[in-house]
């Protein structure tokens, strides 16, 4: 899995976003590639601090249980996975719009790196540390990447 704070591996993700095309198709999910993509920006905002959801009743029956197994396990996320309804993104159409502004919140993650990321809790995982953070959004990037053909 990419490191977003190595330079390399970001640019390799940021290649991912950009290869997805108008006519992308789900392979399996109910978003399209915009929405998908407006939805991934959603949770780098949470990476990077700039969105801050309370923690969810069953992130803190269950985050930390699953924590060590979903982040720090070396498996890809599953398809069909329930997705947070607070980072499902209504209506977005315009895919370059939303390919350019999730690139640039890659790119922001890797330049605040690890000591920018956030004190707060993860609003299901609960604290994270640095590289926790990193694992979790590459692999989340990998998961919408994938669903799409990138």
């Amino acid at each position: 899995m990419d490191s977003l704070f190595d330079a390399r591996g970001n640019g390799r993700v940021v290649e991912r976003i950009r290869a997805i095309s108008p006519d992308a198709r789900a392979e399996w999910g109910k978003m399209s590639a915009p929405q998908a993509l407006a939805h991934c920006r959603a949770a780098m905002d949470v990476a990077v601090g700039r969105a801050t959801p309370k923690r969810s009743f069953i992130g803190l029956l269950l985050g930390g249980i699953f924590r060590s197994k979903i982040i720090d396990g070396p498996d890809p996320f599953r398809p069909n996975q329930p997705t947070d309804p607070r980072l499902v993104v209504a209506d977005p159409d315009r895919l370059e719009d939303e390919k350019s502004a999730l690139v640039a919140s890659v790119q922001r993650f890797r330049e605040l790196g690890p000591d920018g990321m956030p004190d707060g809790p993860h609003p299901f995982f609960g604290k994270l540390r640095p590289d926790q953070w990193d694992r979790l959004m590459s692999k989340h990037l990998d998961h919408h990447l994938r669903q799409f053909g990138a």
